[in-house]
């Protein structure tokens, strides 16, 4: 691949992403019933050469943005059940590339149903009252999930600073009226909007088209670029 406009973390994550069928082109129904070119899933990154592409991505992802914008936490959440690896695997990344600044960093996951016995509650590994909170997970869909993990880790005295996704569909929510050319912005941007945190992405749409044009079938980037004039967030 010779995706020269990206950064090389972000073409390595990419690369990574369709040698192990993470990121695949063809013709895929979401939950909004929309139609896709492309489908992203996560969940594949199970095997271990993956699984380091995948925390190496979130570890540079998170340490760009803390250079850039300052963005301070004691707390990686990942949100069950994808959230879960993320959150451990880059925990220890970041520890691996930065020891002095990230070695005592810490991560947290919630359980689906709260435990009623031994420990007990919702949430395992660091306790999160009054600690700085940054979740990681896969993607942002219709922002339930986040929505929730965001609630959980407030009902804990945590305090939540910030998300970072492997994905940015830039994909607008579906219309109230069901008319796809209703201008509507993305789950991402409501959260921004809705909670003042940043919400960041490994890779975003634009990124895949840039970062594959001359790599695969003119025809997917085709339908991807249709996909993105058609769906695009008004923020």
């Amino acid at each position: 691949m010779s995706a020269t406009t990206l950064p090389p973390y972000k073409t390595e994550f990419l690369q990574a992403a369709i040698n192990g069928g993470v990121l695949k082109f063809g013709s895929f129904e979401l939950k909004s019933k929309r139609i896709s070119p492309y489908f992203f899933n996560a969940g594949e990154f199970y095997r271990a050469d993956l699984l380091r592409a995948l925390s190496t991505a979130y570890a540079k992802t998170i340490i760009e943005a803390n250079s850039s914008s300052s963005l301070e936490f004691d707390i990686l959440f990942g949100p069950a059940y994808k959230g879960i690896p993320i959150a451990t695997a880059t925990v220890d990344k970041l520890a691996d590339l930065n020891p002095e600044k990230y070695g005592k960093v810490c991560y947290s996951f919630d359980r689906k149903e709260a435990k009623d016995h031994g420990e007990g509650g919702n949430i395992v590994g660091a306790p999160l009252k009054g600690k700085r909170v940054l979740i990681v997970d896969d993607v942002v869909s219709a922002g339930t999930a986040k929505r929730e993990a965001i609630d959980k880790i407030r009902k804990e005295g945590g305090i939540v600073v910030g998300i970072v996704v492997a994905l940015d569909r830039m994909e607008k929510l579906p219309a109230p009226n069901g008319d796809d050319d209703t201008p509507m912005p993305s789950a991402i941007g409501e959260i921004r909007k809705e909670y003042g945190i940043p919400v960041l992405s490994i890779l975003t749409l634009n990124d895949i088209i840039s970062g594959l044009k001359g790599n695969i079938l003119d025809e997917d980037i085709r339908q991807m670029e249709q996909y993105r004039a058609k769906y695009k967030a008004s923020s």
